[in-house]
């Protein structure tokens, strides 16, 4: 049975040195240099595609490690996400039986987003992944609305990726314990999750996915605890004027990836929550290594080999256009 992994991170040392030049740098790239993360995220070679054929990996999907070029200014960031989807694209060139490749948007220049969208698309990309906000720009305003019509019309699902929340949110809510902490609780342990989920809630409250029917969008973690609170969300629908509760847009246009959380508690509520057929692979790696032995532990606990395949690699093959 193939495996496809479709939220594989990498890096690009240009995008990383710009990051590190703004003011306040985003803190959580303290996290691509822990360990040999950082020779990881860089190699696009031979070495991720041996720690691939350990894992039991036939197919890695790439995306540009967060936060991508978000916080970069305008031009800067429309030079480095053309730069990040030129490599990108060269490097699936090169294996191409290895690798595809989700592209880089500088979203910070909301005029350049479905240009840059549209060319990557061009070069085979399969989707793009993107953050809920780039400066104090929510990803539902209104000035995206092009990209998620171009989205929609090239048929290129977005991944909407965790990332830091505001300075005014981590001073609301994630400080007062000490420096690595404070992060902490921002990133993984909790801040990152709420953040991605806020940013899938509000797209659904604005109207996007009634204005953009084809519209598909991919969310990690699980579903980054969107999945574990429809209950109470659907209650929002009738406040916000929606046509469907909630939960119905969930199950219509959201595509759910594990993000190498192999709990099969997890797997047991989403597939509650949503159907099997919107259930992706990944491993979030490198910042995720499950061994094989791990990897196929989980897949033993699908109760049906359909929807152990559809997991697996079959979703995944139909979503982003995938021939293996």
């Amino acid at each position: 049975m193939p495996l496809i992994a479709i939220e594989e991170h990498w890096s690009m040392p240009e995008v990383t040195s710009a990051l590190r030049a703004v003011p306040h740098s985003d803190e959580s790239l303290v996290f691509h240099e822990a360990g040999d993360n950082r020779q990881r995220l860089e190699d696009l070679a031979a070495g991720r595609v041996a720690a691939m054929d350990a894992q039991g990996i036939d197919l890695s999907v790439l995306a540009l490690t967060p936060p991508g070029t978000h916080p970069l200014p305008p031009r800067q960031a429309l030079g480095l996400s053309r730069a990040a989807n030129d490599a990108a694209a060269a490097a699936v060139s090169r294996r191409p039986t290895r690798f595809r490749s989700l592209s880089t948007l500088p979203m910070s220049s909301p005029k350049d987003v479905a240009g840059e969208l549209e060319r990557a698309a061009g070069l085979g990309h399969v989707g793009a992944m993107v953050h809920g906000r780039a400066g104090d720009l929510f990803l539902d305003d209104p000035v995206y609305d092009d990209f998620f019509s171009a989205a929609s019309e090239l048929r290129q699902p977005v991944f909407i990726h965790p990332q830091l929340p505001s300075d005014a949110v981590r001073d609301a809510a994630y400080r007062g314990f000490g420096p690595m902490t404070d992060l902490a609780l921002a990133t993984f342990g909790w801040g990152w999750h709420l953040d991605a989920a806020t940013a899938a809630l509000r797209l659904i409250l604005r109207g996007t996915f009634d204005r953009h029917p084809d519209l598909r969008v991919v969310l990690g973690h699980w579903g980054e605890t969107l999945l574990f609170w429809l209950d109470r969300a659907d209650s929002l629908a009738r406040v916000a004027g929606l046509r469907r509760p909630v939960s119905d847009y969930v199950r219509s246009h959201f595509h759910i990836t594990a993000s190498g959380m192999f709990n099969p508690a997890l797997l047991r509520h989403a597939l509650s929550a949503t159907s099997a057929d919107r259930l992706l692979f990944s491993t979030d790696y490198p910042f995720q290594r499950p061994a094989k032995e791990e990897i196929d532990a989980f897949l033993d606990h699908f109760s049906a080999a359909t929807d152990r395949e559809q997991f697996a690699w079959a979703n995944a093959a139909s979503l982003f256009g995938l021939d293996l």
